[in-house]
């Protein structure tokens, strides 16, 4: 049954941490956003970032720890990752990647040309979150 009252956006992303202050802090710094707010708990932090919020919250909260789970995180392994990563894009992705790599990230791949157009780079954040770092994606040359 297809309802004309639904229009969904997405509103958040919700990215779970070890310490919500210093998360906010290090992607201000590395990526380059502004903090929109970091409540007096430092249970929720959220950055400018568009039309999506970025969203930080502690990894262990009983709120959502006891309706859906715990929140599992890798084992301090490089070859285990989250089943996401975070996407930025940038018009000077070298440039990007130092700053992150500067400000405490943690670097995976150096960025490099991929084939569908774009430059891309890897880091890993405080909390070992895959962050790439991307080039806008070229539009179709015309034949």
């Amino acid at each position: 049954m297809a309802s004309s009252n639904l229009n969904p956006s997405l509103a958040y992303t919700v990215v779970y941490v070890k310490d919500v202050a210093k998360s906010v802090a290090f992607y201000a710094k590395a990526f380059g956003y502004t903090v929109r707010c970091l409540d007096k708990s430092h249970r929720w932090g959220e950055l400018e970032s568009g039309q999506t919020t970025i969203a930080f919250t502690p990894r262990r909260q009983h709120e959502t720890d006891d309706l859906t789970g715990s929140v599992q995180t890798p084992g301090g392994s490089d070859s285990v990752r989250p089943p996401m990563e975070v996407c930025f894009t940038y018009s000077d992705v070298d440039a990007a990647y130092k700053r992150a790599i500067e400000n405490g990230a943690v670097a995976v791949n150096e960025p490099e040309e991929k084939e569908w157009g774009q430059k891309v780079g890897y880091v890993r954040d405080i909390d070992g979150i895959v962050v790439r770092l991307g080039s806008y994606v070229n539009p179709p040359k015309k034949a």
